[in-house]
């Protein structure tokens, strides 16, 4: 069962628990984040090779005229990571406070933000972007028929520029352990909207302009009035932009901000205030007696989509434990390269954030933590 135990507010500091009053062996708890410490990213501490390329840059092959670097870039921590069980810490390792950038785990923070837009009222999931975003981003024979859903299920198939980045960067390509993207920026033919998956930075870009459209302002100040402060977050996390993604909302410069950190930018944050957010989501949208997201919001956000049964809206799912085989089915995840995870497990009433980790060591992580349960 679930705990109505909630964590005070940042100032206040989480409180902690012994491993076995929170179900877990501690001899084998403490092996779990012995286990995370070591297996640490190969990425530089810099996030800059030798030579001067960026991680990303390497990471996904990418060559060409849209791989400049136009967010801010900051340097990595070690290792670091908490354990929190029925709202309690359980364990931690490394520097847990510190500010660190976190890659494609934003994606999952504006599947949140497109919540709030959902309950508010102000888009309706399957309605064309179009219909309330009169933009020329969202104009044209293709572009005009994407809906809301589409653009959280990665299967847009959008067409075009913005912020000086193409759609066709991110072509062809593949994510995770193993990746090849031989193919990667290779112009494909494209499909029609909601019926092919891509992993492509620059649609996502697409989706947090439109929120910013509909919501008439800067989504970072959205996600901290309506999230971040009534979760007790901390105030060091910053949601950053592109020197290129400056636009005029309401008479006023407003930055849109990215789904990552593919060209640097993006949320820099600290593990224990992603532990905030993954509880969000463990419980329902529910926080201290408010539901600050609709429960409807999150059954359709973690339902598995169309064209990628392991995908819901911008969260990546393990029905049938395809993706992880050792985390439970019930398992969602915020997933970040370099690599970054948060780990919702709702069975468990337990949520797990690990920085830099070797991404072809989540799966024996996850693992180890869920051996430690009594």
């Amino acid at each position: 069962m679930t705990s109505t135990f909630t964590p005070s507010p940042v100032a206040s500091g989480w409180e902690t628990a012994a491993p076995a009053e929170l179900g877990f062996d501690p001899a084998k708890l403490k092996a779990a984040t012995a286990f995370a410490e070591q297996a640490e990213s190969p990425w530089p501490m810099s996030l800059y090779y030798p030579d001067g390329r960026y991680v990303g840059i390497v990471e996904w092959n990418e060559t060409g005229p849209w791989s400049a670097i136009v967010g801010p870039v900051i340097p990595r921590g070690k290792p670091a990571g908490v354990v929190v069980r029925g709202g309690k810490v359980a364990a931690t390792w490394g520097e847990v406070a510190r500010v660190d950038m976190t890659f494609s785990i934003a994606k999952s923070y504006l599947a949140v933000l497109a919540g709030i837009a959902s309950d508010d009222g102000l888009i309706a999931i399957d309605d064309p972007v179009s219909k309330t975003v009169d933009d020329p981003h969202f104009s044209g024979e293709r572009n005009a028929r994407i809906t809301w859903r589409h653009l959280l299920h990665q299967s847009s198939e959008w067409e075009g520029v913005i912020f000086d980045k193409s759609d066709q960067v991110d072509h062809n390509r593949q994510i995770g352990a193993g990746a090849d993207n031989s193919r990667k920026g290779e112009k494909r033919a494209l499909k029609a909207p909601g019926t092919h998956y891509e992993y492509n930075d620059v649609r996502v870009n697409v989706l947090s302009y439109a929120l910013l459209r509909r919501f008439g302002r800067a989504l970072p100040e959205v996600l901290k009035e309506r999230i971040m402060d009534p979760i007790g977050a901390s105030d060091t996390w910053k949601w950053h932009g592109y020197e290129t993604s400056w636009v005029e909302i309401g008479g006023r410069k407003v930055q849109s901000v990215p789904g990552g950190a593919h060209w640097g930018g993006g949320i820099f944050i600290s593990a224990l205030d992603h532990a905030r957010l993954g509880m969000l989501i463990g419980r329902n949208g529910a926080w201290n007696g408010r539901q600050l997201l609709s429960k409807g919001w999150i059954a359709d956000m973690l339902t598995p989509s169309p064209t990628n049964p392991d995908y819901g809206y911008l969260w990546w799912l393990n029905r049938g434990r395809s993706r992880f085989s050792n985390a439970s089915e019930g398992s969602v995840f915020a997933l970040g390269a370099g690599s970054n995870i948060i780990w919702v497990d709702p069975e468990n009433d337990m949520v797990v954030v690990a920085r830099w980790m070797d991404q072809t060591k989540f799966n024996a992580f996850f693992g180890h933590v869920m051996a430690a349960r009594t």
